[in-house]
Order: structure tokens, then sequence, then C-alpha cells
């Protein structure tokens, strides 16, 4: 087996699983002015797992949102925001805000937030 070559952490940020960890979902957990993350690589994978996951399984919902209700692809995104940052929300802001653009990503449709709208927060 030949010898693994060294990584970056915010690159791969998978050292015990398969799961690469995008360095937009990492920057969720750097503060301003900060170069490390605040949170264990392990939660911080946990949580993008969890969270691309959520993108994944709003993709139907969204599909359906848009064709029954006859709304834009931002509508629907914006709808979509809102819901996940709800009362019963099951993710922080920023992460809501990178599932969205994660779900904009997977479903080829325009950014909510647009390019540079917040620098590192949506999907690499």
């Amino acid at each position: 087996m030949p010898p693994r070559a060294p990584h970056d952490d915010a690159d791969t940020f998978s050292a015990d699983s398969q799961i690469v960890v995008p360095p937009s979902f990492v920057a969720l957990f750097v503060p301003p002015g900060r170069i490390k993350p605040t949170a264990p690589r392990a939660v911080i994978a946990q949580r993008h797992e969890f969270c691309d996951d959520l993108a994944q399984l709003l993709m139907e919902p969204a599909r359906t949102q848009q064709f029954s209700l006859g709304i834009t692809e931002l509508d629907v995104l914006e709808r979509m925001h809102a819901g996940l940052l709800g009362d019963a929300a099951v993710v922080s802001a920023d992460e809501a805000r990178w599932v969205v653009c994660r779900l904009a990503e997977l479903l080829d449709w325009p950014q909510l937030f647009g390019a540079g709208a917040a620098p590192g927060v949506g999907p690499a």
C-alpha cells in the first residue's frame, strides 16, 4: 500500500471516515479572525453528514413545491430556508443557509444568496 500523501485538514477533514467535509462547511465553525474550528473534527463531520443528507432529502419536496405551486426556483429556496429556520429548527442559521446552497447546487438551480454573499458559507 503506497504511503498516504499529507493533506490539509480543511480540504478533506476525514481522518476517521470516507466523508469529505468541504471547506465551506468547516468555515461555519471558524469564527471571524480565527483559523481553527470551534468544534471537534467528529462533530463537524457529523453535522456535515446530517446537513448534506437533509439537502438531498429536500430535493423532491422542492421540485414538488415548484411544480404544484407554480413558483420560481428562488421562491422555493426562500420557503425552504424559512422552514429550516422555524421553531422546530434542527440546524443552526448558518447550517440552514448552507443546506439551501447545497440544495440549489444539487438541483442545478440558481443560488438564493448569490455568489460571494457570504464567503465560505455555501457548498464547495
